[in-house]
């Protein structure tokens, strides 16, 4: 079975690398580049997991947009995993009361990457 999977990152090397580095799975990927182009589009996709920077351009960071989904009926099944380079304390106190799912801090792995992402999927309700 495909897993849709929606990428939200402004920076276009990163992005790059994320997809590069799932392109090998049975993935079906999606790009946004701003939180409020990732929200609209976690609604249009219905992604099984969303990788969400935390540090964006635009009305919405990281945070809003996963605390948003996971107010959100229709999207709560969603499994987010923060992305991002804020690998404080504070930041993954901050991801957990959004509602993550997990938190990976940049630099990644990208084998922990793809091994996070393919159990998130295989755990997420179609």
């Amino acid at each position: 079975m495909t897993h849709r999977i929606l990428i939200v990152e402004d920076q276009a090397d990163i992005c790059k690398l994320i997809r590069m580095t799932l392109e090998f799975g049975d993935f079906e990927i999606h790009e946004a580049h701003d939180g409020e182009t990732g929200l609209n589009m976690a609604r249009a996709v219905k992604p099984h997991v969303m990788l969400l920077d935390v540090m964006m351009p635009g009305l919405l960071d990281g945070y809003q947009v996963c605390s948003r989904i996971k107010q959100d009926p229709d999207l709560k099944q969603i499994q987010v995993i923060m992305l991002t380079a804020r690998g404080q304390a504070t930041d993954l106190q901050a991801g957990s009361a959004a509602g993550a799912d997990a938190y990976l801090v940049k630099p990644f792995s990208p084998l922990e990457l793809i091994e996070r992402v393919e159990a998130m999927a295989d755990t997420t309700p179609v």
